[in-house]
């Protein structure tokens, strides 16, 4: 059953830290990502750029409307992602527990599921 770890953090967190500190937290996170892949669980992972970098685009009436980044309502920003394939919830939580970002950021699960449900 597919399940995706979203890494949500504040959206001023990564300007907090040196490049130095962001490399070996990134680091960790790609070990982590490997230990995944090692176990069979991991159908996909990425880290994404700042929410300042991203546009938001909505269709009303036919009209595509664009807004770009920073968001200033935003106050958390999607920060990565890995896509698990796990037997149950419990497991997808277990392993989000695992997740070196849930030191400093929150890790959400959210199983891979239609809209309609």
């Amino acid at each position: 059953m597919p399940y995706m770890l979203l890494i949500v953090e504040p959206v001023e967190q990564r300007q907090t830290r040196d490049e130095a500190t962001g490399r070996a937290l990134y680091d960790r996170m790609l070990g982590f990502a490997e230990n995944l892949k090692s176990r069979g669980v991991l159908l996909g992972s990425n880290s994404l750029s700042a929410s300042s970098e991203g546009v938001r685009v909505e269709v009303r009436n036919g009209e595509p409307r664009l807004v770009d980044g920073p968001f200033a309502e935003a106050k958390e920003m999607i920060g990565g992602y890995f896509l698990l394939d796990c037997a149950t919830r419990e497991q997808a939580v277990a392993i989000a527990a695992e997740c070196p970002a849930a030191e400093w950021c929150t890790v959400e699960v959210r199983e891979v599921a239609p809209c309609y449900r």
